[in-house]
Parts: C-alpha cells; sequence; structure tokens
C-alpha cells in the first residue's frame, strides 16, 4: 500500500463524510429537478403516455451506458468520472433553465433533459461503487454503505415535499438553478478537499482497446461462479419485484380509493421504513454471513409481497409498505459490500457496470411482462403469486453452496 493510501485509510472516516455530503448535496438537488419535471409533465399534458416516455427516457441512457461506464470506472481516475459526470448535468440543467426562461419550453426538452440525466447516472454509479473500497476499510464498508442508504432515504422522503412547496411560490426554472447550486458546490467539495489515489490500472499506460476491457469483464463475471450466480440471483430478484414496486400505486388507486393522500401515504410509509432500515444495518452490520443477511431481507420482502396482495385494510397495508422499506437496505447493503470486497480492484467499476446493467433493466422488463396482465389480472393476485416466488427464491439462495461460501466473512472482518 503506497502513502497516498495509507493516509486515505488512517483519515477514513473525514474522507467519507465529505464523499458522502458532496455526494448527498448533489443527489438533494437532482431530486428536486426529477420531481418538478415529473410533476410538470403530469399537470400540464394529464397524459399517461407522456409519463411513460419520461421513464423510458430516465432509465435507458443509463442501462445503454452502465457497461461503457464500468469499463471507464476501471480505466480513469474515479473522482475525476464522478465530477464529470455532475458538471454535465449541471449544464445540461443550467442550459434548459435559460431555455425555459426565455419561452422555449416544450415537453420533448424535459425528455432530452431525463435522457441526459440518466447518462450522467450511469457514468457516476460504477465510478462512486467502486471508490468507496478505496477510501472505506474493509471491515466498515457495511456500516458505511447502510449510512448511505439510510442518507438516499432520507432524500426520497424530503424532495417531494420540498420539491412540491417551491413549485407552489416559485417556477420550475429557479428549482433547475438550485440543481446547478448543488452540483457546483459538491464538485468543489470533491475537487478542493478531497484525494483520492488513482487506482493501479487507471495510473498504468492503457495497452487495450475498450471493447477488450469490457469482454475481460465479462469473462471475469463467467469465470467466478459467485458472480454468474449472484448475478442470476438478482436478476430473477428484480423480475418478481415489479408489480411490488411498480403496481402498488395503481392497486391502492383500485381497492382502497384514489385519493392523493394514500399515494403519498405509501411513499411516506416507504420512505421511513428506509431510513429506520438503513440506520439497522448500519448498526447492526447483518449475520456474519452476508448471503444469509439477503435471504433473511428476501424473505422478509416476499412475506411483506404476499401481504400487500391480501390485506384489505389501507392502515395495516401501510405497515407492512413500511417493513418492506425496512428490508430494502439490508438486502441492498451486504450485497454492495460483497462486490466491494470480493472483486479485484482492477475489475470493480466493471462489475458495478454489470449490476448497474441488470438493477435498470429487470424492473422495467418485468413491468413489460405484468404491466399489460394487470389489466385482466387482479394486482393483488399478482402480489401473492411473486412473494410466494420471491420467498422460494430467497431459500434456493440461502441453500446454494458456492453464494453460501463467498458470503463467509473475510479476513479483516473475522
Amino acid at each position: 500500500m503506497n502513502t497516498i493510501d495509507q493516509n486515505l485509510k488512517e483519515n477514513w472516516l473525514k474522507n467519507i463524510i465529505l464523499f458522502l455530503s458532496s455526494q448527498t448535496i448533489s443527489l438533494f438537488g437532482s431530486s428536486l429537478v426529477q420531481y418538478a419535471i415529473m410533476w410538470h409533465i403530469t399537470l400540464t399534458t394529464e397524459s399517461g403516455l407522456m409519463m411513460t416516455l419520461y421513464i423510458i427516457c430516465g432509465f435507458i441512457p443509463t442501462f445503454i451506458l452502465s457497461p461503457v461506464a464500468g469499463v471507464w470506472a476501471d480505466r480513469y481516475n474515479r473522482k475525476m468520472l464522478i465530477i464529470l459526470a455532475d458538471g454535465l448535468i449541471a449544464i445540461a440543467t443550467l442550459t434548459l433553465a435559460i431555455l425555459f426562461l426565455m419561452g422555449f419550453d416544450a415537453i420533448w426538452l424535459l425528455f432530452v433533459m431525463a435522457a441526459v440525466r440518466a447518462f450522467g447516472a450511469g457514468i457516476q454509479m460504477p465510478a462512486v461503487g467502486a471508490s468507496l473500497p478505496q477510501i472505506v476499510p474493509k471491515d466498515k464498508l457495511t456500516k458505511v454503505n447502510g449510512a448511505n442508504g439510510s442518507i438516499q432515504a432520507i432524500i426520497m422522503f424530503v424532495s417531494p415535499m420540498v420539491s412540491a412547496a417551491l413549485l407552489g411560490v416559485t417556477s420550475i426554472e429557479m428549482i433547475f438553478f438550485i440543481d446547478v447550486i448543488t452540483a457546483a458546490i459538491a464538485i468543489f467539495t470533491l475537487l478542493a478537499f478531497l484525494k483520492i489515489s488513482v487506482h493501479e490500472k487507471a495510473a498504468e499506460k492503457q495497452t487495450t482497446s475498450y471493447f477488450s476491457d469490457f469482454k475481460q469483464g465479462l469473462q471475469y463475471v463467467n469465470d467466478h461462479n459467485f458472480l454468474k450466480k449472484f448475478f442470476l440471483f438478482f436478476a430473477v430478484f428484480f423480475v418478481l419485484m415489479a408489480p411490488a414496486s411498480f403496481l402498488t400505486p395503481l392497486q391502492v388507486t383500485r381497492s382502497f380509493g384514489d385519493d392523493v393522500w394514500r399515494l403519498s401515504a405509501i411513499e411516506i410509509a416507504f420512505s421511513i421504513g428506509m431510513m429506520v432500515g438503513g440506520g439497522i444495518i448500519a448498526s447492526w452490520g447483518g449475520f456474519q454471513n452476508k448471503i444469509k443477511t439477503l435471504g433473511f431481507a428476501s424473505i422478509i420482502m416476499g412475506i411483506c409481497t404476499f401481504a400487500l396482495g391480501i390485506i384489505p385494510v389501507f392502515w395495516v397495508y401501510l405497515a407492512f409498505m413500511a417493513i418492506f422499506g425496512v428490508a430494502l437496505p439490508i438486502f441492498n447493503t451486504p450485497a454492495i459490500v460483497l462486490l466491494q470486497e470480493k472483486v479485484e480492484e482492477d475489475y470493480l467499476g466493471r462489475v458495478f457496470g454489470v449490476m448497474g446493467m441488470i438493477s435498470t433493466s429487470m424492473m422495467p422488463l418485468g413491468m413489460l411482462i405484468f404491466g399489460p396482465i394487470a389489466d385482466f389480472i387482479k394486482i393483488e393476485w399478482l402480489l401473492v403469486g411473486t412473494g410466494i416466488f420471491i420467498i422460494i427464491l430467497a431459500v434456493f439462495l440461502g441453500r446454494n453452496k458456492v453464494l453460501i461460501e463467498a458470503g463467509k466473512p473475510s479476513l479483516t472482518e473475522s
């Protein structure tokens, strides 16, 4: 370990506070804009098709870019990639704000903006995931990722309310300017105060092509039995999660009533649950075997999905939605930490790129299956069915010898 790395590890607490603070500020501004655009499209078009187009523009660029961005995160300075992604989004948002102020406020501009933001997020996700192990000692990764999950949940909880309040007193252009300011603060924090050493592969002269690096990344996943099984589990899990993630607002409207407060209540219950879950996993750390923690959280989510399909009382429904929220960080955190611990640093970006592809594509693919079915079969039955399958999948996860072996604590933790 070189001197810079040694200093990073010694000052890891100060460094991670700086790093997460910059990301939190940036994410808050982004969330404000995301909700403002969503509500602007809803209020001005009242069209389900327009909302669908906005959602598609917001995930396809991330999906397409994730494998390439994974290669970039392994070839180049990860801190600079995060800064460039933030800068790209800020410049695009500033341009949009100026165009809107000049009277060019066509809806298609918002679709372009959603695509640019998704492009930036696609660059940022693998770089952030691969940077954390450079700053944080391995035995502290669970606590840090858990705390990060809680911070993100707080932003999810606060930003819709703040965005709605701002839209009530100011214009959408002012919210765009807030995002530009938060991005500038985040970039300045990373540039001025945080030193992250350039990882070994990025410091070397690149002798291979992008395509060759990408192929090596896929080969690395293919050669590791643990990664193959791990990603297969995630792909199936995310497909099964689609009804609980996307169809519950429609279910609430159909089964409990179309009051707006009910839709807000399920979002709030879920967000509060996520905050609590992030705190639990950060302080508890999970079972010694991370795969057992994953399996435990999967079973809770399976039971909650099943329960959402059979509960006739809205307040009980909200309670299960909150428990679902608690389980999500307990599921996500050990999954991220496992990759950060088990994957060689030279391949971390590409492996997180593959993870990004799976996480951004599988739920929408699930919706292509379950969405049309929901017009013929009651959503309650879809929730009951997918809930049972999630529990079965969790049982298989807990019995898989390769994954259980990979989930055992590393030497730095034991």
